[in-house]
């Protein structure tokens, strides 16, 4: 175990690097969690319980939820939408997350680092579980016949994680490689339906999103993502505002934000700094941005994060 500063230097938190980091700054535990944990389960009601939302964020660590009931919304790279009872939700770890309004939620959770499932993965994490590629769909609705193995999978890591055995290790490890395994079940019929449903503009739509998530800092025109996808910047418009109910220049704005906010809130750089790294001409280039979708110039901003 070991003691922790309960105020620490914005640059220590640029990067919520570890499960004991986030415990603390995040759901606000104060229990002095070992700061090499590896793993962390949990029901959603005790992890929300201190927190009504979750600040620009990118964690590295891989997080699994299923949420039951409640309110609950969530930022996902590019998507910003609202859950709904028994979505899945799968965070792969350096992925921007966000959430603004999280009220009597009910469900479970899961974080963990990949080096976790080390003993028993015989190929890279994303090989063996598809749905943590960057780039995989992140969250799929269970219906009822499909939620209870995944809740009696993640009440059996609970029950395990708060029990004394001698063997909790490479049972716990086993319990969530079983986790996995039942998502895994389930998740590659899913993609199947959903590529076999979606329209060709949904198609093209989430191809976007993927373009978008990958190259917002340097890209910051429509035009330049429909060249990318042999488009005129009208038919993207057209499907992107149709499929997401965004425009596609909010998207490219909601995701610079969001990354903006993460730079703000959680790292010690300047404004200038900052504004250069995401490329920005200038600082008041930067600061019109902010205050044009915050109403607050970015010192005020980073004060509130």
């Amino acid at each position: 175990m070991v003691n922790y500063n309960p105020t620490p230097k914005r640059k220590d938190i640029i990067t919520i690097e570890s499960l004991e980091m986030f415990e603390r700054l995040i759901n606000r535990d104060s229990t002095p969690f070992d700061i090499d944990l590896m793993v962390m389960p949990g029901t959603l009601e005790e992890k929300h319980k201190n927190c009504e939302t979750i600040p620009a964020l990118r964690r590295q660590f891989n997080l699994v939820y299923l949420l039951l009931e409640g309110e609950h919304d969530v930022k996902l790279g590019a998507e910003h939408l609202q859950l709904n009872p028994n979505d899945l939700v799968i965070v792969p770890e350096n992925m921007l997350y966000a959430s603004d309004h999280i009220k009597n939620c009910r469900g479970y959770c899961i974080h963990f680092k990949t080096e976790f499932l080390k003993p028993l993965l015989s190929r890279p994490l994303t090989e063996e579980f598809p749905y943590f590629y960057f780039d995989a769909p992140r969250i799929i609705n269970l219906n009822p016949e499909e939620s209870g193995p995944i809740q009696v999978a993640f009440k059996n890591i609970i029950e395990e994680y708060h029990r004394y055995s001698s063997e909790k290790l490479p049972i716990i490890n086993n319990l969530v490689f079983i986790l996995l395994l039942r998502i895994r079940e389930i998740y590659g019929k899913r993609v199947i339906e959903l590529k076999a449903t979606a329209t060709r503009g949904e198609q093209l739509a989430n191809r976007f999103k993927l373009l978008v998530e990958r190259y917002f800092i340097e890209k910051r025109t429509v035009m330049e993502y429909a060249e990318m996808l042999h488009i005129s910047s009208r038919h993207l418009a057209e499907v992107v505002s149709e499929t997401f109910g965004r425009s596609p220049l909010q998207i490219i704005h909601d995701l610079l934000l969001l990354e903006a906010k993460v730079q703000l809130g959680s790292s010690d750089r300047s404004i200038s700094e900052i504004a250069y790294l995401l490329k920005f001409e200038d600082q008041s280039h930067f600061t019109h941005f902010i205050k044009k979708r915050t109403g607050y110039a970015p010192q005020e901003l980073r004060k509130k994060l």
